[in-house]
């Protein structure tokens, strides 16, 4: 009988394991007649200057660039405490622990979560590559409903 290697056991094991869960980028399903991007910024009690300076590059870009799309609630715009209790099940379900900026793009009931924190926190202290950028990623998925 021919020695089990201990590392591809292991290996074999952590790959069938980290399979194991759904896919997070999976579309999930709503109201099939509901097509609209869903503008999530998580924050914790406690802010950072940077964190505070995404929620307000966030809102001049919405305020500045998507009023129209605000009005007819084609674009939804949520600051949301991941501290608070009530916030709990939309802070697991988009993994959000502290400052998170998520599009939740919503075509014809499926939901599709877009994470762009890293760009936030790469961009979150300079407003006009902020906007720019925040701008592109938002027409780019309104294209799309």
């Amino acid at each position: 009988m021919k020695p089990i290697n201990f590392f591809a056991v292991l290996a074999m094991s952590l790959m069938l394991t980290s399979c194991y869960g759904q896919d997070k980028n999976k579309p999930s399903s709503l109201d099939g007649s509901i097509s609209k991007i869903e503008v999530l910024d998580f924050h914790s009690t406690h802010r950072c200057m940077t964190c505070n300076a995404i929620e307000a590059n966030t809102k001049y870009t919405l305020e500045t660039y998507f009023a129209k799309e605000l009005k007819d609630n084609k674009i939804t715009f949520q600051v949301i405490n991941v501290d608070e209790k009530e916030n709990g099940n939309i802070a697991e379900k988009f993994e959000a622990s502290g400052t998170s900026l998520f599009l939740n793009v919503i075509k014809n009931g499926k939901e599709t979560k877009v994470n762009l924190t890293d760009f936030a926190f790469m961009n979150g202290l300079d407003q006009e590559a902020f906007s720019k950028e925040l701008k592109a990623k938002i027409n780019a998925e309104l294209k799309t409903l």
